[in-house]
């Protein structure tokens, strides 16, 4: 790993850092102030609200200005969504601090995921440098819950007081000027050259591409089941009479495993394409999903839990590749800002289909249920690799 990457990783932490910490501190701060448990979630839809909007937008600004343009506009908006927190603790404010966070998020990991693609040169670089940033959300998603939880507890002489809760969010909006400190030095890649005069284009005329199309409809299927696993593992467990902290770590062997095998996919997969690791990946969800409501107690959940963390935390790397391999080099931001909205769509959309379709046929049905999509989509990466892929060595340009 390159000093350059090694910077964008740390300043991709803070950033989202920043957010995963507002995640948690703020519905905490709104169940105390005594609103309820719908408010708590409209409060925390918005987090991924903002990135369905501004995905697309920000993906063109990355195409159009580069890395730090956006990233200086990220770290400002975070900074000043955290801010706003710790001088109005009230929950419109707060709901104000969800948008600005989420949507500084989602902006900064474009524009660095499109900046790293473009370091790449060949596609084991593509793979290698997508499997070390793929790795800072799995740490963030850790540091920034667990330093505001801190804070919480124990910066105002007693749990969940006011100066806990605002010293949670003074801490929460350091850290986006800590992403600029770490990303200020990076050197800006040349700009793109567009060849050719023609109409407009759009972000929409993206999906003209098939194999960019199959892309989005197998990342859909493999993000439901990241979804699933994570909303309703806590359901299953609370019906078989789990403690909290058994189901937490249920959930945290999951996160673990994911991001052991990023760290791993360049060795790993070596010799395979990227097809061949997806179709494997979603071959084994399939299998991993119609068993998981079979396993009998703690150690048999926590073990699929595992095998599913490994399958699908070797996904993304594998799709950001081929992502800057099937679509123009000039519109990488465009197309990462359509995933984006994409996923974030789905992570707002689907907890509420997953819970209507729970109460009706039931916490098993629903792993049945992703584990049957997910084998039925299992032809798209074995079409991408065959019909979409370029040719010949993938180059850089």
């Amino acid at each position: 790993m390159n000093a350059a990457l090694l910077r964008l990783i740390l300043a991709q932490i803070c950033i989202h850092g920043c957010m995963t910490g507002m995640r948690m501190a703020t519905p905490l701060l709104a169940l105390r102030e005594g609103y309820s448990a719908a408010a708590v979630g409209m409060l925390l839809a918005l987090f991924a609200l903002t990135q369905v909007f501004l995905s697309l937008p920000a993906g063109r600004y990355a195409d159009r200005h580069g890395l730090k343009r956006p990233l200086i506009l990220s770290v400002v908006a975070a900074s000043s969504g955290a801010g706003l927190a710790v001088i109005f603790p009230l929950y419109p404010v707060l709901c104000a601090s969800a948008l600005l966070t989420g949507g500084a998020a989602g902006t900064a990991l474009i524009a660095l995921q499109r900046h790293v693609g473009r370091m790449a040169h060949n596609k084991e670089e593509l793979r290698k440098v997508f499997s070390w940033l793929a790795i800072g959300p799995a740490i963030s998603n850790f540091l920034g819950p667990f330093a505001a939880g801190l804070l919480i507890d124990y910066a105002g002489g007693e749990a969940a007081s006011d100066v806990g809760f605002r010293a949670a969010f003074v801490l929460l909006a350091l850290m986006p000027l800590a992403a600029w400190f770490w990303a200020r030095t990076v050197q800006e890649l040349p700009p793109v050259q567009v060849s050719g005069v023609g109409k407009k284009a759009t972000a929409w005329d993206l999906l003209e591409n098939r194999g960019f199309r199959r892309l989005l409809l197998l990342n859909w299927a493999l993000s439901s089941c990241w979804d699933v696993h994570t909303f309703v593992v806590p359901i299953l467990g609370h019906e078989r009479g789990l403690p909290a902290s058994v189901i937490g770590t249920i959930l945290g062997a999951f996160a673990i495993a994911a991001a052991v095998i990023r760290m791993l996919i360049p060795i790993l997969t070596r010799h395979l394409a990227e097809w061949q690791v997806v179709l494997g990946a979603m071959v084994s969800a399939c299998i991993l999903f119609i068993a998981y409501p079979f396993m009998p107690g703690a150690w048999s959940m926590g073990g699929c839990s595992v095998l599913l963390g490994i399958v699908l935390g070797s996904v993304q790397p594998m799709v950001m590749s081929m992502i800057h391999q099937i679509t123009p080099t000039e519109r990488h931001g465009e197309a990462l800002g359509l995933r984006m909205m994409a996923i974030n769509g789905s992570s707002v959309l689907m907890p509420v289909l997953f819970g209507s379709l729970g109460a009706v046929v039931g916490v098993s049905a629903l792993f049945w249920a992703v584990g049957t999509l997910v084998g039925s989509a299992t032809r798209l990466p074995w079409l991408i690799g065959h019909q979409d892929m370029p040719r010949g060595e993938w180059e850089q340009h």
